[in-house]
């Protein structure tokens, strides 16, 4: 499964009625230039999980930096770096409990 397509089912494992009209997930880009994600974990069990901040910032083009504040992943990273962004932000994810389907398992929530 690419990691799109995780991203994509972290979100829908998280849309229950409720937290999708006050949540979510941005992406965007950056003037300098990169990319920003921002992902929403209030209200998901990575509100209360530990992140620990991870600044990369020696390279002018292939830096990297991720937080958690305010209930938010804030990731942000050079023009190359956004499958990295995501693959921190899930990486997280699973290492509290959420579990990235395999290809070819039929969805549940």
């Amino acid at each position: 499964m690419s990691t799109l397509e995780r991203l994509q089912r972290w979100y829908e494992d998280h849309c229950d009625g409720d937290w999708e009209h006050a949540y979510g997930v941005t992406v965007g880009t950056l003037d300098n230039p990169g990319w920003f994600v921002t992902v929403d974990v209030t209200g998901t069990p990575l509100a209360s999980a530990a992140f620990s901040p991870i600044q990369d910032l020696d390279h002018e083009r292939d830096w990297l930096a991720c937080k958690v504040e305010g209930g938010k992943f804030q990731g942000h990273g050079g023009p190359a770096q956004l499958e990295r962004i995501l693959d921190v932000f899930l990486s997280w994810a699973a290492q509290n409990g959420w579990q990235a389907p395999v290809a070819g398992d039929a969805h549940q929530r």
